[in-house]
């Protein structure tokens, strides 16, 4: 099989799937979802009031709003200490950017210090290389699957184990969300290569 083209920024790597693993696959990563422990109560105040690219409403959100560009990211701090990342495009870059944030705080004199990063969401897409049936595939695997095309344009389907979820589009473009690690991605698109196959939609 040839490779998939992809957005270019996005990080990819091979997948072998398929019976023998003759197919290959490239998932792209398109977001990095993370959390980290800065291990401090912040003052959200102080903070918005110094830091650049920063947006702090607490009568509509409790968290802090701060952004950096190198490596692109956003993330969400709480009075707590605790934060949410997203926006990167490798698991790397997401702790790079959990590390940028918490010196950040600290220049803004936050006693903040580096702990418990986790990566919650790694989301991906691939290209299955053909179109996909997704009414026939949503009527077989009703049990798993949910499509409702006036409402949304793909199939969601609801993997056990790994628990993710894939979004599957006609076009054979699919979202992978809810992974933990590329593992994940690679356990999911093993076992959901054979249902691609099975709703290759023909000329």
């Amino acid at each position: 099989a040839g490779k998939r083209k992809f957005m270019e920024y996005s990080d990819l790597w091979k997948v072998k799937v398929g019976e023998n693993n003759t197919e290959i696959l490239y998932p792209a990563l398109q977001n990095v979802v993370a959390t980290v422990n800065y291990s401090t109560t912040i003052d959200l105040i102080h903070v918005a009031e110094r830091a650049r690219n920063a947006e702090y409403a607490p009568r509509r959100f409790p968290g802090l709003v701060l952004r950096i560009r190198e490596p692109s990211a956003t993330g969400i701090i709480f009075k707590s200490g605790k934060a949410v990342l997203m926006g990167t495009k490798t698991e790397e870059a997401a702790k790079l950017a959990a590390r940028k944030f918490g010196r950040l705080l600290v220049k803004l004199n936050q006693n903040a210090r580096f702990r418990d990063f986790k990566i919650v969401n790694l989301v991906s897409m691939i290209d299955a290389g053909f179109p996909i049936r997704l009414e026939a595939m949503a009527s077989k695997h009703f049990l798993y699957s949910h499509y409702a095309p006036e409402i949304f344009s793909g199939l969601v389907y609801r993997l056990m184990e790994p628990k993710v979820v894939l979004l599957v589009f006609v076009s054979g473009k699919v979202i992978v969300t809810g992974a933990k690690s590329r593992k994940d991605v690679e356990e999911a698109l093993g076992k959901m290569w054979a249902v691609f196959l099975q709703f290759k939609k023909s000329f």
